[in-house]
């Protein structure tokens, strides 16, 4: 798991550092105001692929995953697939072409949006089916080649962008946010080729599609999937509308824009080494449930609680110390820098939730994951219409703690109920002191500007914590070991 783990995270790596520093061009590019636009519209998108998708990918990995297993052949399998997401992406391709007027002027507030719209809609079927072969790769256990398609198609659509916002597009936003739309549509037309190219179908054995097993796996999924991403579609919407009636909004969209676009792709960008552990331990824990191994499961359970504890709390912190530097060579952005500040303390239950969250499923518990994130997904909604336009920013931050920790307790109350884990919250808390503890020295040392601002406070602070760490055993020689044994290197004397 280690080494497979090592493997995904430098993937995971390298493609959100490429999307990162796509976006710090972008936001150079068309402003806070142009990105929160932006974000307004890649979240109707990512509701409307939802939506054509209807559950298609999980239900194409589940069933080509037991023709593999049975040795039979894919072709009935994958064309049931392809024709169940034509049955769904094409009419809400539609949909979405004709309310995009409506969409634009009510909720975007603005005539800039239509055309990426539109060319969102045009494409829509082509992700859908390139959700199925995504499915169908994983399935057979073919993860190299995905991430390779995956890179392609990354580099494709940023290269696509950037020559139609340098050569055609501009500052403009109605033209940037089209160039996106294009060049991201483009690459996903790209992948489906390449993954069809690629692919192997096994014996070519005749049958009928099994259309009656493709809706009955697909179809309620993708209502659960469809009804938390409408939920989440109309949260981004209500943000800059209900902000706009805040007393001392400036300019909503600009605000928001500098959030989503900007503070949250930096706060997240460390987790992607936690989704790659993420990741290995659903397959890992769903097969030792299913051969009852209780005892691997509560000890990867009790190390990844851990594990994922203290790097959130070394992430958050260094996060906290070099905010403002780092926001300003980023995005030349001071509102950047405050928030990202202030959203740094909330990393290690942002990590650890959603390694939480893949336990859960790995142990059976996706309904219930489900469940609680529609709970949350639904309170945003009622916190962000009721507290924006008495507290601005300040109700989005309420809100956003409010939900995000009521859903890490939640997932965290079914994972020591569903492992039987039994674990004390004190070496979690004196590590999050420790953290604390460290941020003091940090606040004497003289403000730099570039990089020298950013890595010095950053360096002082987890060496300070590493300090705190081992001197009130926080960290100790049982944990040394165990990492020893994960490099393969032997303890001395032996």
């Amino acid at each position: 798991m280690f080494y497979g783990a090592l493997l995904l995270t430098g993937a995971n790596l390298l493609l959100r550092l490429a999307a990162m520093s796509f976006q710090v061009y972008l936001s150079g590019q068309i402003g806070a105001a142009g990105v929160g636009l932006l974000q307004l519209i890649l979240s109707v998108k990512l509701f409307s692929f939802t939506l054509g998708s209807a559950g298609i990918r999980t239900c194409t990995l589940y069933l080509s995953a037991e023709a593999l297993e049975r040795k039979q052949g894919l072709r009935p399998v994958l064309s049931g697939c392809f024709q169940y997401g034509l049955l769904f992406s094409l009419p809400t391709a539609a949909g979405l072409w004709v309310l995009t007027p409506r969409i634009a002027g009510d909720w975007l507030g603005t005539a800039d949006g239509e055309a990426a719209l539109r060319a969102f809609a045009l494409f829509l079927p082509i992700g859908c089916l390139n959700g199925v072969m995504t499915g169908l790769f994983t399935a057979a256990g073919r993860l190299r080649t995905l991430v390779a398609v995956e890179f392609l198609e990354q580099g494709c659509a940023m290269a696509a962008t950037f020559f139609l916002l340098s050569r055609w597009a501009g500052a403009d936003p109605a033209r940037a946010c089209l160039s996106v739309a294009l060049g991201s549509s483009a690459a996903s037309a790209l992948s489906l080729w390449a993954l069809w190219i690629l692919r192997r179908e096994g014996p070519r054995r005749k049958g009928s599609p099994p259309y009656r097993r493709i809706f009955a796996l697909a179809l309620p999924v993708g209502l659960a999937d469809d009804l938390r991403a409408g939920l989440n579609t109309v949260e981004h919407l209500i943000i800059p509308r209900r902000l706009a009636l805040f007393a001392g909004t400036v300019n909503a969209m600009a605000d928001y824009g500098v959030l989503h676009g900007m503070v949250f792709p930096v706060l997240m960008f460390p987790a992607a080494i936690l989704a790659s552990l993420a990741d290995l331990l659903v397959a890992e824990f769903s097969r030792c449930a299913g051969h009852r191994g209780q005892v691997r499961v509560r000890y990867l359970a009790r190390q990844g609680l851990r594990i994922s504890w203290l790097f959130g709390v070394c992430a958050g912190g260094a996060l906290f110390v070099s905010a403002r530097p780092l926001a300003q060579l980023l995005f030349q952005s001071e509102a950047a820098g405050a928030c990202l500040r202030l959203y740094a303390p909330l990393v290690p239950i942002l990590y650890l939730d959603g390694v939480v969250d893949a336990m859960c499923k790995g142990l059976g518990q996706q309904s219930a994951n489900a469940r609680y994130n529609l709970l949350t997904s639904w309170l945003d909604v009622v916190f962000l219409w009721l507290l924006l336009p008495q507290w601005g920013m300040g109700g989005y931050y309420f809100s956003f703690t409010a939900t995000h920790l009521l859903n890490f307790a939640l997932s965290l109350r079914r994972l020591v109920k569903t492992a039987r884990l039994r674990f004390s919250p004190f070496p979690a808390l004196g590590a999050a002191l420790c953290g604390a503890a460290a941020v003091t020295p940090t606040a004497w040392l003289t403000a730099q500007e570039g990089l020298a601002g950013i890595l010095f406070p950053a360096f002082c602070y987890l060496l300070t914590l590493c300090a705190l760490w081992l001197l009130f055993q926080v960290v100790g020689r049982r944990d040394l070991l165990w990492l020893q044994g994960l490099l393969g290197v032997k303890p001395r004397g032996r």
